[in-house]
């Protein structure tokens, strides 16, 4: 699904390094699922979760529901686009996302400069394939720090970044998330984190630089996206991610 903030251009590099050494079995969740544009690319048991409802109601339409979605800009306008908030769920989460600029909810009716693209087709057929690569998964509506996750987990963290759009249910508490990651590497579970920065006691197991497209009005910047995980669990993967991985990429 386009999402704001997706990490689909990374994850054929980070994925290797955080499934490296998975067991069978062994759970590998998102707490921060967005538009699930990693978990879609990992088999097995799976597990994503999202505080914002309208996100994971977007998903469920797509992994569920195909058959609700509109086809074409024949059968969803703009009009119908200012009306979403009286929409009722699920649909409403999917429309909100799916035809919004840049995969933000409600960021506007999608188009491009010349009014020639279909959003709405466009949409359709990227959920129509997706949804058979989230077939299986476990999606949940709950905070991060309220989630019940399987013992021995694999976690995948996509926070919001320091300094970038504000949290969907308001300011978001990046040192408390910190001490989780702390908290939660230390009950078992390998505690992955997309993040531009982290604490002093987080190790970088990968970097690449990545230009982000914004609006027509700001252009486009570059940003160095970095993959941690706590010193005290990240000694196997670091070794591994040096030898295969740790390198630079531009996209």
């Amino acid at each position: 699904m386009k999402y704001m903030g997706s990490k689909a251009r990374i994850a054929e590099y980070i994925l290797p390094i955080i499934l490296d050494g998975r067991k069978k079995d062994q759970w590998y969740v998102e707490p921060f699922v967005g538009g699930a544009n990693m978990i879609d690319k990992v088999h097995g048991n799976r597990m994503g979760a999202d505080v914002d409802e309208n996100t994971i109601d977007a998903l469920l339409v797509i992994q569920n529901h195909l058959d609700m979605i509109p086809t074409s800009g024949m059968d969803f306008t703009e009009s119908d686009y200012k009306c979403i908030r009286s929409i009722k769920r699920p649909l409403r989460g999917f429309f909100g996302y799916a035809y919004s600029y840049g995969g933000k909810w409600m960021g506007g009716w999608g188009r491009d400069s010349a009014g020639r693209r279909d959003y709405v087709a466009e949409a359709y057929r990227n959920a129509t394939e997706q949804s058979p690569k989230l077939s299986g998964v476990k999606f949940v509506c709950s905070s991060y720090d309220s989630l019940e996750i399987p013992p021995n987990s694999i976690i995948y963290c996509d926070p919001p970044y320091a300094s970038t759009t504000a949290y969907k249910t308001g300011a978001f508490d990046h040192p408390a998330f910190w001490q989780w990651c702390r908290d939660t590497g230390k009950a078992g579970h390998s505690v992955f984190v997309s993040e531009y920065n982290a604490p002093e006691d987080f190790e970088c197991l990968w970097e690449g630089t990545i230009v982000s497209s914004l609006t027509k009005d700001t252009g486009s910047k570059k940003a160095v996206e970095r993959l941690f995980m706590h010193k005290s669990i990240a000694s196997p993967f670091l070794s591994r991610a040096s030898k295969r991985f740790a390198q630079q990429f531009l996209f």
